[in-house]
């Protein structure tokens, strides 16, 4: 994903950050959410 597509227009963001990592981004799959950096996953 490019820095474009993660960031609005004023420079906000609407993912949700990783309680576990706090400074990485929620991936968004359908039925969850994952962090890639530490493997937290947020089930819906």
């Amino acid at each position: 994903m490019s820095h474009h597509e993660l960031y609005n227009d004023d420079g906000t963001t609407d993912h949700e950050t990783c309680p576990r990592c706090g400074d990485s981004y929620l991936g968004e799959y359908g039925d969850r959410q994952h962090c890639g950096r530490c493997s937290y996953t947020e089930w819906e």
